[in-house]
């Protein structure tokens, strides 16, 4: 292939690229103004909250990962691109919008995609012969969430995690903390400012 072809290849990839990142930004805007209490986030996730999340993950070990309101996929991808080959990662999204989208856009066969709500993990994971996750990742915002679905949902992701299985979370306020506490005890906490929205990081694990 010539020079001259190659950098045409790279210049249609690129603006490929770019075209679907301005499509998810968009997708992500425009149902954030619908519902914001649903979505809880502008815009997609930068670059340095997902590495700052994925980088918890021992990529080696983990076999089976859990993603709690996947989104347009921006950890989705990053997920599926450092997991291993025989690993397995089910994505919940309740929203249909995100939901069609992401069937539409990634199509690893490991990857499994649900309209439940995290609430049902126990009987998802169940359908799907896991019997327990190493990891889950959770952007949905729990400030919106009654109190009762919040605790139940952080009672249940304890009840499916593998011993030392990591909660990990990132979220605009601390109105999941006292519900970590009080099911896992230890909270580490952190913070990440270079995201639109700076966002609040925190991580368990089940002892």
């Amino acid at each position: 292939m010539s020079r001259q072809a190659k950098q045409s290849g790279n210049s249609r990839s690129g603006r490929s690229r770019a075209e679907n990142q301005l499509k998810q930004i968009l997708l992500f805007l425009r149902n954030f103004i619908k519902n914001p209490a649903m979505v809880g986030w502008l815009v997609p996730s930068s670059r340095f909250l997902v590495g700052d999340i994925v980088k918890q993950v021992d990529w080696d070990r983990a076999k089976v990962i859990v993603e709690y309101g996947a989104g347009t996929g921006t950890f989705t991808k990053a997920i599926l691109q450092r997991m291993r080959p025989d690993a397995r990662l089910i994505a919940l999204e309740i929203n249909p919008e995100f939901y069609r989208f992401l069937t539409s856009s990634l199509k690893d066969p490991r990857l499994h995609l649900s309209q439940e709500s995290a609430a049902d993990i126990d009987s998802v994971l169940a359908d799907l012969g896991c019997s327990a996750a190493d990891c889950v990742v959770s952007g949905i915002p729990f400030k919106s969430l009654p109190h009762g679905l919040r605790d139940l949902i952080v009672r249940k992701t304890h009840a499916v995690l593998r011993p030392q299985g990591k909660f990990l979370i990132y979220q605009v306020s601390t109105a999941v903390v006292p519900y970590l506490e009080s099911v896992f005890g230890h909270v580490s906490h952190d913070f990440q400012l270079l995201n639109l929205i700076p966002a609040r990081l925190f991580y368990c694990a089940r002892a």
